[in-house]
């Protein structure tokens, strides 16, 4: 099912996206999924006297058509809202789950993790040096030595490729919902004290911006975050962790969850969605990084590639001949590792949470189509900005395009569960 963006500037500043050709069984279908959202248990809505066309808002203390029109939904399905050149400029480098959300660190890690690469280094520059130390006919002799034994040698480093491959299948796990085979290293509860210790640094760095429970912005994060917890509280994942919503008053343009069910919002992300449909994919995306233990998985493959890559760069210090060929060698290693490795699969943790995240907005009802059109205004801000595009192997996330792409081959799938 395709969306059609129509793109509308008024003036220099304003930009309208809407939707555009809409066939009556599409018009019906929002309709639907509006009056299964507006209906839902504990989500009160009223009818703002300011629009007699029929536009609905999450009721608050305060009346949000005043005060957060961005998040106004019309009931014929469009998707009216503007950009200012200000929501543009804070929106240009948008991606959901910032590194806020990504693997918290400990004290015990930040130390560690240096001291294990500068005993590496130190070991294999050890290993040049003993070796340039030693006397010509000493150097034939270890080599001879050495293809005299090449069989347990070898018998060695198989073996030690054998309790690699153990470990690694031995600490697989299935992933939630999808049922996918993950990698953990990391114990689920030393990982929630990890988590615990980082949501407490975040939250003394944002204390004096949080908004209070009256906020007519934070009630409408409420309750779009309890809406859809309610609509998939059949799965323990979500009923088991005790979700607490924060919401911080900052321009940035993010939202993140951390794997204890700390749910953070930042008023940047109000002001650039265009209704609560869009809010709410891309809170269930968020969520879903929870649900799905992303964070403890990314975790442990890191910590897993790391370990291994210990032994190529004490191979590296001990092989090149200089200590500058020898950084040159390590620099590639750790590229390798980020654009082979790491980048590939934090892309692909993020296209999980896009399809399990516009789940659970199906199930709660809402429009699902509106995820495929918020990352085609995050993509049509940046070309009105000017923006590079940078290829996508380069990033940590999925292109603006190919994620709308990846959700609309997904739309028709989900749309079923609303039915």
């Amino acid at each position: 099912m395709s969306i059609n963006c129509g793109l509308k500037l008024l003036g220099r500043n304003c930009t309208f996206f809407h939707l555009a050709s809409l066939t009556k069984q599409q018009k019906n279908f929002i309709s639907k999924g509006l009056r299964c959202l507006l209906n839902a248990p504990d989500i009160e809505v009223y009818k703002n006297a300011h629009y007699p066309s029929g536009r609905f808002c999450f009721q608050s203390s305060q009346p949000l058509g005043a005060k957060i029109k961005s998040l106004e939904i019309n009931s014929v399905g469009r998707l009216p809202h503007h950009f200012s050149a200000l929501s543009i400029q804070t929106i240009r480098s948008f991606h959901t789950s910032s590194s806020f959300q990504a693997a918290p660190v400990g004290l015990f890690w930040i130390i560690v993790k240096p001291a294990q690469k500068l005993l590496a280094i130190i070991l294999g520059r050890s290993i040049r040096k003993w070796w340039k130390a030693l006397p010509p006919n000493k150097r034939e002799l270890f080599k001879e030595s050495a293809r005299k034994n090449k069989w347990k040698i070898l018998l060695g480093l198989s073996s030690l490729g054998v309790l690699f491959v153990v470990f690694y299948f031995t600490h697989l796990e299935e992933t939630p919902i999808t049922g996918r085979a993950r990698l953990l290293v990391f114990g689920k509860e030393h990982f929630r004290e990890l988590s615990q210790m980082e949501y407490n640094m975040w939250m003394e760095e944002f204390e004096s911006q949080m908004l209070p429970e009256t906020d007519a912005r934070y009630q409408v994060v409420e309750k779009i975050v309890r809406h859809l917890l309610e609509s998939n509280k059949d799965i323990p994942q979500v009923l088991d962790v005790e979700w607490v919503i924060h919401v911080v008053d900052k321009s940035e343009v993010n939202a993140f969850v951390f794997p204890n069910g700390q749910v953070f919002v930042f008023t940047g992300l109000l002001n650039a969605v265009s209704d609560i449909h869009q809010l709410s994919f891309i809170l269930g995306h968020e969520i879903a990084h929870a649900v799905l233990e992303h964070a403890v998985k990314k975790a442990s493959l890191v910590h897993f590639l790391d370990f291994l890559s210990l032994i190529f760069l004490t191979m590296i210090w001990a092989i090149c001949p200089r200590d500058s060929l020898a950084i040159l060698g390590q620099w590639i290693q750790s590229k390798l590792q980020e654009f082979v490795f790491d980048r590939p699969y934090s892309r692909r943790l993020e296209a999980e949470a896009d399809k399990v995240g516009l789940q659970f907005a199906a199930k709660a009802c809402v429009d699902v189509r509106a995820s495929s059109v918020f990352w085609q205004q995050m993509e049509l801000a940046e070309i009105i900005q000017g923006q590079p595009k940078l290829p996508e192997w380069l990033s940590t996330h999925p292109s603006h395009e190919n994620r709308s792409e990846h959700l609309d081959r997904l739309i028709p799938e989900v749309s079923r569960v609303e039915e």
